[in-house]
């Protein structure tokens, strides 16, 4: 059997499902919120603004899936369930972190970066439109064969 070297840029590589994994915002988040401590679900949904709580609980079940987070369930009333990193998932807290303290200190350049090109889009667009209006304006494609503009 030939063993085939993980390849993220090959969409058949199972590497590449890995990298998608721990790729998307709300895995990294939850990976992330629990860098320092075991949570419960309520505890993970208030520290992640915006998640709903279906989005959480796929994100908790894919990243259990994985290997990634313990999920531990106390037999209480009421039922308490609790979430920690693995020792897999811990492996992904010294890039993570990089990247969340990447991402916090270039916040302002990305910002500017967006409304530049925010701007650029409203003058070319105003641009285009003025040109369908001339182009109107101007009846081109003549309506009548062999016409000539001008």
């Amino acid at each position: 059997m030939t063993r085939i070297k993980p390849d993220v840029f090959n969409a058949n590589c199972d590497s590449r499902q890995v990298l998608d994994l721990i790729a998307d915002r709300w895995s990294m988040l939850v990976i992330y919120a629990l860098r320092n401590q075991v949570r419960r679900h309520a505890e993970l949904k208030r520290r992640i603004g915006g998640i709903s709580q279906k989005m959480l609980t796929q994100t908790l079940r894919s990243l259990e899936r994985d290997g990634l987070v313990r999920r531990a369930v106390y037999d209480v009333v009421p039922p308490r369930v609790e979430y920690a990193l693995t020792p897999l998932g811990q492996t992904l807290l010294e890039p993570l972190r990089a990247i969340c303290r990447w991402a916090e200190k270039h916040l302002p350049q990305v910002k500017s970066a967006r409304a530049s090109a925010r701007d650029d889009r409203s003058v070319s667009s105003g641009r285009r439109s003025f040109i369908k209006r001339a182009t109107r304006a101007t009846h081109w494609p003549p309506d009548r064969p062999g016409a000539s503009r001008g």
